[in-house]
């Protein structure tokens, strides 16, 4: 096997991408035997992970959109957790959701953003030699928890916690960890059911979703606050932290577009953030299962088939980016997939990009100087990648 995609140690560094470029050229819709399993088909191009995304009625999330996904668990919350829903519920839930994280609801969500990352970079340049992966990872769990309304003592608790439930020693303590963080948002909620706050947890105790009956609406239920409070934590602290650890990564190894970065402006930043997030593509796969026969690149895929697909295969599509593997702040256009696409696109894909944004800018302002003390260390994931340990130098701008 040219690569096998179930293997986490096969993601421990950046060595997956060439045999994922050979899948792309010879074998883009590519079925891959899996141990102890049904197997699934690899989708690996651009113009066909895009195809899939859009087509939800035919490729469903509701049983899981991960390889590794726990039957059990899915089933637990299928249909209530947006990312594993399919319409109408998936609507109605997003509907509500994306009310919360809206920019007429949370307009001071930028200056918050640039409160966090100026007062971590600045303590980041005082120190000088720092694990930029302990300074970037904080920026996310802190503008969402206050987005969300956690006290402050508890952002670092729950930001550890979150860290634990992907990145535990093993099974039993990832468990655990998701268990105190379901504990915690049952707690919070129930708080927020007796006495709203101007928070994200207080706007979905308080919101209400349509049925299946037309017309009728009703409040959410505390299990589809908290799982969805679960999913929106842990998906804003993935995003941005392996992206803007990434960011420094590419421009340590890409000395001039630091040097474009410094020199340039808001045009920069906003290409920039769309070039990191297609560089980086920390959601490594999403799995979809076919409900109805259908064909992908002539490929026939029956029903019941599973179907994953490769962003970060299809984001270094030589069809779909000139020079894929040349990393450039100015690329434009850069319809990448870092947050999927079609029905299912990220729901805090704003927030993140506002993040990315705001890091680059106060990054290319307070530091003048990055170096690098030792070789990064990636984590070994086939769902989310990036780096997991950066030592530099940081010396502050004149």
């Amino acid at each position: 096997m040219l690569i096998d995609l179930t293997d986490d140690r096969a993601f421990s560094g950046t060595g997956y991408r060439k045999p994922l470029a050979w899948l792309r050229e010879n074998d883009p819709v590519h079925w891959h035997r899996e141990p102890g399993g049904p197997g699934f088909w690899a989708v690996t191009r651009y113009a066909d992970a895009l195809s899939v995304y859009r087509d939800s009625e035919t490729y469903s999330s509701r049983n899981g959109m991960r390889l590794d996904t726990n039957p059990q668990a899915v089933a637990a919350v299928t249909q209530r957790m947006l990312i594993v829903s399919d319409a109408p519920d998936h609507s109605h839930l997003k509907r509500v959701l994306a009310q919360g994280f809206s920019a007429a609801r949370i307009p001071h969500a930028e200056d918050l953003v640039r409160r966090v990352v100026r007062e971590l970079l600045a303590e980041a340049v005082r120190e000088r030699e720092v694990d930029i992966v302990e300074v970037v990872r904080r920026v996310p769990t802190r503008v969402v928890c206050a987005l969300m309304g956690v006290p402050r003592p508890e952002w670092d608790w729950l930001g550890g916690t979150m860290n634990a439930a992907f990145e535990g020693a093993d099974a039993a303590s990832r468990r655990a960890a998701h268990a105190d963080i379901f504990l915690y948002f049952s707690d919070l909620v129930e708080q927020r059911r007796k006495s709203p706050e101007d928070d994200f947890v207080s706007h979905l105790a308080h919101s209400r979703r349509s049925t299946k009956v037309p017309g009728e609406t009703r409040l959410l239920t505390d299990e589809e606050v908290v799982v969805n409070c679960n999913g929106v934590l842990a998906g804003g602290n993935e995003t941005t932290r392996y992206s803007a650890a990434g960011a420094v990564l590419a421009l340590l190894e890409n000395p001039a577009q630091w040097d474009v970065l410094r020199a340039g402006g808001l045009d920069v930043v906003r290409n920039g953030v769309e070039e990191v997030l297609r560089w980086t593509t920390p959601g490594v796969h999403v799995l979809r299962t076919a409900t109805r026969p259908s064909r992908i690149a002539g490929t026939d895929i029956a029903a019941g088939d599973r179907v994953t697909v490769w962003n970060v295969s299809a984001n270094r599509d030589e069809t779909a980016f000139p020079a894929p593997e040349r990393f450039d702040l100015g690329r434009t256009p850069n319809q990448h997939l870092a947050f999927g696409g079609g029905r299912h696109q990220c729901l805090g894909a704003r927030l993140a990009r506002m993040e990315l944004a705001v890091f680059l800018a106060e990054l290319s302002a307070c530091v003048g100087s990055v170096e690098q003390l030792g070789e990064p260390a990636y984590t070994a994931s086939n769902f989310t990648w990036g780096v997991r340990h950066l030592p530099v130098r940081l010396t502050p701008a004149a």
